[in-house]
């Protein structure tokens, strides 16, 4: 089989997990290369101990079976309040979109119906405006260029010293450019005069490394880090909620990273920056979504083949590859197909969500 997906949702006690056991050992072996793996499980119940240890025993046995079984396989457990609102999530999971993401936990909960179907299912974005920072290269790119191909009007947002290739990029695709510094106190602002109909996908990917040893790091590089990865962030997001300019049904995705989840030597200063990330995700999504019916996700990437992993050395770019159960480093475009997923208008039941786009790294949970 070229996927397997497995209901587990009736998981209550540990004696039911067995049947978890009886359904995969089985056909493990079988699954296709390159195959996908779903197992579908409840929300902890918070009243009942013995399920809520059932079902978060899930998450371990799906993480290690990611983990052992080979052969650019992915494995991942998806945690249904309602089965009617997991159409879009199991559409990405078992696709080849999904190809760098295993070993992640993913909650769905009720169905949304705050973001309108797209008109043509091929092209779920089409009449959707989606501002893209730090898009003239890289990541960014690849996020602009795939919201692009599935109908969305683009705005390819970089510093001004990027312009000449935002510009490009943007011309390429159909969409418009905006030169601006993120972290100028105006940006909110700015980005809301240059998008009069609204913005109904915002994508903070826009970020910068200064690593250095803490004990060797001066206040201007822990500040500068800070500030563009993580401040600006919640400056820009804050004024584009509260000016109305992110429509309703609309979708925010930020960049996080595996460094803010897992940490990393001599980048204290981006990992804080990251790990702040998640939080605002974690904390805004709710009120985002009841108050403006804005979603609020992340992506956490892991080791990406970009130009400034290729300035690594090559030893620490190859442990860098080889540190997940890929066995392989990820691509632009897998961070991209992820983020159009959480972009989509059918993803309006995935809110909160921070999702790693590493290959299952071996470091962090």
């Amino acid at each position: 089989p070229a996927a397997v997906v497995l209901d587990a949702t009736g998981v209550r006690d540990v004696d039911a997990l067995a049947e978890v056991h009886a359904a995969l050992h089985p056909v493990v072996r079988s699954v296709a290369t390159s195959g996908r793996v779903v197992v579908l499980g409840a929300p902890l119940d918070a009243e009942d101990h013995h399920q809520a240890a059932a079902q978060q025993a899930l998450e371990g046995f799906t993480r290690s079976l990611g983990k052992e079984i080979g052969g650019g396989r992915t494995v991942n457990l998806v945690r249904l309040t309602d089965a009617a609102a997991a159409g879009s999530t199991l559409c990405f999971l078992l696709s080849p979109a999904s190809a760098y993401v295993s070993g992640q936990v993913i909650e769905v909960g009720p169905p949304d119906d705050s973001a309108a179907p797209p008109d043509a299912p091929e092209l779920p974005l089409a009449g959707r405006t989606a501002l893209v920072t730090g898009a003239a290269r890289g990541i960014g790119a690849a996020v602009a260029e795939t919201l692009a191909g599935q109908g969305a009007r683009v705005v390819v947002l970089d510093v001004p010293q990027a312009e000449q290739e935002a510009r490009r990029l943007a011309e390429r695709l159909g969409g418009t450019a905006l030169a601006l510094d993120i972290t100028a106190a105006d940006a909110g602002e700015r980005i809301a005069a240059a998008v009069p109909g609204g913005l109904d996908v915002l994508i903070h990917n826009a970020g910068v490394t200064r690593d250095r040893r803490l004990a060797n790091m001066p206040a201007e590089r822990w500040s500068s880090v800070l500030d563009v990865n993580l401040a600006s962030v919640l400056r820009t997001t804050d004024a584009l909620l509260g000016s109305g300019t992110v429509n309703r049904g609309g979708r925010i995705v930020a960049t996080a990273s595996i460094a803010g989840l897992a940490g990393n030597a001599g980048q204290t200063n981006y990992g804080a920056s990251k790990a702040g990330i998640a939080g605002l995700v974690r904390s805004l999504a709710p009120r985002a979504l009841a108050e403006h019916g804005v979603t609020v996700n992340a992506v956490a990437p892991g080791f990406i083949e970009t130009r400034m992993t290729a300035a690594v050395p090559l030893f620490i770019r190859e442990a860098g590859r080889r540190m997940n159960s890929l066995a392989q480093g990820g691509l632009p475009v897998d961070v991209a197909r992820t983020t159009a997923w959480l972009a989509h208008p059918a993803s309006g039941a995935v809110n909160g969500q921070v999702v790693r786009v590493c290959g299952q790294s071996l470091l962090g949970a």
